[in-house]
């Protein structure tokens, strides 16, 4: 199946929503310099997804091979036991929000401009998630992202990026050499179909994450994964 583009994403920057994280109460000096950098960034705004639902061919211990591209992960492998199609994607705030945050110099201008491009992935993350279902009905879906956990390394970005074609070419979305990407506020990974929710952060230690979607569960390795783990 070829991959699904969407690079005409409607999205509108939430003023409460984006004063909250701002820590900018109503009637406050900065209200308006932020409702100005909120303008500019939904007329200059486009983000975009890339997506396609690929069939999972095979299947071991510690690894899943997905159209002839193998995915190395214990956690992976487990989650994906009863599943048949997976829905491997990245999402981006877009190049055009990019270059212009980069025009800010102050670290506080920073600090705005980064949380303005989190919202504009998070549009196209919905976006995304949205025209799975419609178009997949997959039911209920958990998200595994590479480099989010121990047991699926960043270097697994290059094998997504492969299974997706040319993300660069489609979205914008360039994989650095160290498998980062750019623009840097891009996600990667894969949705699955699931009767049991899971997030990362449920294997994730570290502590005071802003980004946090659930608790950390220290026994939840153990319990779910280790056994019949490859030695």
């Amino acid at each position: 199946m070829e991959p699904t583009i969407l690079d005409e994403i409607t999205w509108r920057i939430d003023r409460s929503q984006l004063m909250q994280q701002l820590g900018i109460k109503e009637g406050e000096s900065y209200a308006q310099k932020a409702e100005e950098m909120a303008a500019q960034a939904e007329e200059a705004g486009r983000p975009k997804a890339i997506y396609k639902a690929g069939l999972i061919e095979a299947r071991g211990e510690d690894h899943v091979v997905i159209e002839g591209l193998t995915f190395k992960s214990r956690v992976l492998a487990v989650n994906l036991e009863k599943v048949h199609r997976v829905f491997p994607f990245v999402a981006t705030c877009g190049a055009e929000l990019e270059e212009w945050s980069s025009r800010f110099t102050s670290v506080l201008d920073k600090f705005w401009a980064d949380t303005i491009k989190g919202m504009a992935l998070g549009a196209s993350i919905l976006a995304l998630l949205e025209q799975i279902e419609a178009e997949h009905h997959p039911g209920n879906l958990s998200m595994m992202n590479p480099g989010s956990i121990e047991s699926w390394s960043l270097s697994e970005q290059r094998a997504l990026f492969s299974l997706l074609g040319t993300p660069e070419d489609s979205i914008g979305v360039q994989l650095m050499e160290s498998c980062f990407m750019k623009p840097s506020m891009s996600t990667s990974g894969m949705w699955f179909p699931t009767e049991h929710h899971f997030e990362n952060c449920m294997l994730c230690p570290m502590e005071n994450c802003p980004g946090r979607r659930a608790p950390y569960d220290k026994d939840l390795y153990d319990r779910e994964y280790k056994k019949g783990e490859p030695h």
